[in-house]
């Protein structure tokens, strides 16, 4: 997941290349299926990427087919730069007291999709991934957020825990979401801040040497019959809760 300024990739959907073209990779080209130039909304992606002085070409629709696949391009691709990931001490240096947002091994692209479009709407300081055996930003995780992980700083660790660990000693409490006998329910535990929240992997839940390093573990209370949601749809809601307790309660300062 390192950084690869050579490296190059397209970007499909307009709404991903919308954003993708606000944030802060280095592009190349624009590709815009003929016929589609007029359109309200790629009009709109054809003056953004002039305006910055970026190539706009017109190609036949069945172009765009035969390079990006069978996904719904929506007559738009953009050729970019890699993701642009940062470093963990990027992601403290600017962090200010905002939540932090770490995935312990998400294999799903679209859970992973969804967790960084929520992630974003918050306002988090940024996401930690793990460098290995863990769903990236591909085109299709940047599509499936709509954009939204074009604005975020993602930061891929070799060490989750030894990153936690790090997060910890820049004053950060560490949340755990995982259900099990030590876990409070989400909406009546004292949650300090700043916080980090570890979500756990799909399956197979939070690594036990993560879980061990958390200051408080919290699950969602289940009234209903079935028993548990996905990692994705817990974690948004736990994000969200984080915002509303922002929202309410002065921020902390650190950890004292």
């Amino acid at each position: 997941m390192a950084l690869d300024v050579t490296a190059r990739e397209y970007l499909y959907g307009r709404n991903a290349v919308f954003e993708a073209l606000r944030g802060r990779r280095r592009h190349r080209l624009l590709l815009v299926a003929e016929g589609t130039e007029r359109q309200g909304r790629v009009q709109t992606l054809v003056e953004l990427a002039l305006a910055k002085g970026l190539p706009v070409r017109r190609v036949p629709r069945r172009e765009l087919d035969r390079l990006l696949g069978p996904v719904n391009h929506q007559g738009i691709a953009l050729e970019t730069a890699a993701y642009p990931y940062v470093r963990l001490d990027q992601i403290l240096h600017h962090a200010a007291g905002r939540p932090i947002l770490a995935l312990d091994h998400l294999q799903d692209p679209q859970n992973l999709a969804t967790l960084l479009r929520t992630a974003e709407a918050v306002g988090v300081a940024g996401v930690l991934l793990p460098e290995r055996r863990a769903a990236g930003v591909t085109p299709a995780v940047v599509n499936a957020s709509a954009g939204a992980v074009e604005h975020l700083r993602i930061a891929p660790v070799v060490n989750l825990a030894r990153a936690v660990d790090e997060a910890r000693e820049h004053g950060y409490w560490i949340t755990a979401l995982e259900p099990g006998p030590a876990a409070q329910n989400l909406f009546e535990a004292d949650v300090p801040t700043p916080a980090l929240l570890i979500v756990g992997s799909e399956g197979r839940g939070m690594s036990p040497v993560l879980l061990e390093r958390a200051d408080v573990q919290v699950a969602l209370p289940m009234r209903g019959y079935v028993t548990s949601l996905n990692a994705a749809v817990a974690g948004s809601i736990a994000l969200y809760e984080l915002l509303r307790r922002q929202t309410r309660f002065p921020a902390s300062t650190g950890r004292q």
